[in-house]
């Protein structure tokens, strides 16, 4: 079954409406330079479902309608990891992230309904060593120290969406980036090559 077919019968689910935040800030903490400034290979074709969710879906997929803004994010974030020299599979993982934690909106200070100082795509903290709110603020820097945390973490490639997230933002609901795959894959496998 090909991408396309595949993304048109997904049916979307209603989904958590939870803004998850990060109490933890990267593994190791140092600025988020590119962990690869060589950039990655074009393919001609659409990524494949097995390259994008190799370890296929885990439970209950939801889905939202995307506006402008969300969809230049998600290319933000596909345009940050081939920056960071890395594949599909982790612009899937850091796009089912920022679906959690923000629903693809570059968020700013939410007063009470925020979690501490989180901010930005993947709410990350100033206060736990992100970066200042200007750099987490920016799609192209805050995915990049996802991506470098990402990194760090041994066996991301080989671990669920919702593992590989965690382990990265320490989030006290854990298993909530699992609902997101499917939506993130759809979004990489549509701009991956664009």
């Amino acid at each position: 079954m090909n991408s396309k077919l595949l993304r048109k019968s997904v049916l979307g689910v209603a989904g958590l409406a939870f803004a998850g935040g990060v109490f933890a800030g990267p593994i190791a903490q140092a600025d988020a330079a590119p962990v690869a400034t060589s950039p990655v290979a074009v393919q001609a074709d659409k990524p494949d479902t097995g390259t994008l969710i190799p370890h296929g879906v885990q439970g209950a997929q939801s889905r939202i309608d995307l506006d402008d803004e969300q969809v230049a994010n998600a290319k933000a974030i596909i345009a940050a990891t081939k920056k960071a020299g890395m594949d599909e599979r982790a612009a899937v993982i850091a796009i089912g992230t920022a679906f959690q934690e923000s629903k693809l909106e570059n968020l700013g200070h939410l007063g009470d309904r925020n979690d501490h100082d989180s901010q930005g795509l993947f709410q990350q903290r100033p206060s736990s060593g992100w970066g200042t709110v200007e750099q987490i603020t920016d799609p192209e820097y805050s995915t990049l120290a996802f991506l470098k945390g990402l990194k760090q973490v041994d066996g991301w490639q080989d671990m669920p969406l919702t593992v590989a997230a965690q382990t990265v933002q320490v989030s006290a609901f854990p298993d909530h980036y699992a609902q997101w795959e499917q939506q993130a894959a759809d979004l990489v496998a549509e701009h991956w090559n664009s």
